[in-house]
């Protein structure tokens, strides 16, 4: 039975919760991708099959929380933002918890004011191990509230073994984030890694791992992205590929089947085993489910969707990517984004700013709405979006009636 953890009531919701658990029920093999349909008359929603809290946020979420229970008279503080949800961070910042740093790693208040009695809770994407032994030496129990997402971990130790046997690291993510940044130094510590953003950036690696580009060209693109001593003449004859969770799965798989593809043709298909790593099984389940349960979702088709999660989510923003190709996509943080049927905020997807726009809603009824979220959601946020698209398009139905297909059965 897959476990369950102690989340705060308030991020759970009437609607969405109950669809999740419903649809747990029916489909515990999660083979079903289909969408769940609220009909609402005038507006429907499709529900993702899979989308909001993950494992790692709702283990990341009890812990936290747990920690403000059983230390009510101590100081708390935050490495950076647990997850990239405003809700969730605001709240815990409300109930006393203090940042210490910024998510691009800057510094709110100095490691220098901490003292041994204080609490530091490790954010779901880890830490790196020079922060974790800063916090260390001054006495901070770094163990004892790591809200480490288990997956980010796997990564970690898949690096740590294919390190060990010579290969280097190639990390497909974002080299300031905090996930990239943590997993870069744990790798680090094994072997030589390189960080390459997406799939263009593959290719130029791809050029330098066939011969057909130099080192030259290497460090023109790869600056700064790289551990420290690092010849790609000497460093680039094992590697293998891992990935920042959060990152377009997909998108993982090709990188990795580029490179591998030009260490055959370095190397020759029979030697290939000798030069590439299989690192497939570091993949996240959550994120390859909630990525296919979109595709599945754009699918069953929409006249408009809407995406809710943090605004520098970076697991969200790929949802979002996903959808702008099929459809007009509004990347919203709440409902309090969706101003009226005129106008609406939502997250530029290049500066991650919260900007205005218009003409959003269609015009035409019944209007099919695709609802999907991030990983770090809770589903109260997707309730309030509900209900406000349906005030706005003057739904006919109660949510009473439009549950009932949803009811959950009894034992």
């Amino acid at each position: 039975m897959a476990r369950t953890f102690d989340v705060p009531e308030f991020y759970r919701s009437p609607v969405v919760s109950t669809i999740k658990q419903v649809r747990r029920l029916q489909d515990p093999r999660k083979k079903d991708l289909s969408p769940s349909v609220l009909d609402f008359g005038a507006v429907r929603f499709k529900l993702a099959r899979h989308f909001g809290f993950c494992y790692g946020v709702e283990n990341a979420i009890e812990i936290a929380y747990r920690a403000l229970g059983e230390h009510p008279d101590k100081r708390i503080f935050l490495l950076s933002e647990m997850i990239h949800n405003p809700h969730v961070n605001a709240d815990l910042m409300e109930r006393g918890i203090r940042f210490l740093r910024t998510t691009t790693g800057e510094q709110l208040i100095p490691f220098d004011e901490l003292t041994p009695e204080d609490i530091v809770i490790i954010p779901a994407f880890g830490a790196s191990i020079e922060v974790e032994e800063e916090l260390a030496a001054r006495g901070i129990d770094v163990d004892a509230y790591d809200t480490t997402c288990p997956f980010v971990e796997k990564v970690w130790k898949r690096s740590a073994q294919i390190g060990q046997q010579q290969y280097t690291v190639i990390v497909h993510g974002k080299r300031d984030h905090e996930e990239t940044r943590a997993t870069f130094s744990h790798a680090q510590a094994a072997t030589h890694v390189v960080v390459v953003r997406d799939l263009a950036e593959a290719r130029d690696l791809a050029a330098v791992l066939t011969g057909e580009k130099n080192a030259t060209f290497f460090w023109s693109r790869f600056d700064g992205r790289t551990s420290d001593g690092f010849d790609p003449d000497q460093h680039l004859g094992r590697i293998g590929v891992v990935n920042q969770t959060t990152m377009l799965a997909t998108e993982t798989a090709e990188i990795a089947a580029l490179l591998r593809q030009a260490m055959i043709q370095r190397y020759g298909n029979e030697a290939v085993g000798t030069h590439f790593a299989d690192t497939s099984d570091t993949l996240c389940y959550a994120t390859n489910e909630n990525q296919d349960a979109t595709r599945a979702l754009i699918d069953d088709g929409a006249d408009v969707a809407i995406v809710v999660g943090g605004a520098n989510s970076s697991n969200t923003s790929h949802l979002v990517e996903l959808c702008e190709e099929h459809m007009p996509t509004w990347f919203v943080t709440s409902a309090h984004d969706i101003l009226d049927e005129h106008s609406i905020r939502h997250v530029d997807m290049e500066t991650h700013d919260l900007v205005e726009a218009t003409d959003w809603l269609p015009a035409r009824r019944p209007l099919t709405v695709l609802l999907t979220a991030g990983a770090s959601c809770p589903d109260s946020l997707l309730d309030e979006v509900i209900h406000r698209v349906c005030a706005l398009t003057g739904a006919e139905r109660s949510t009473a009636d439009v549950l009932a297909p949803y009811s959950v059965p009894h034992s």
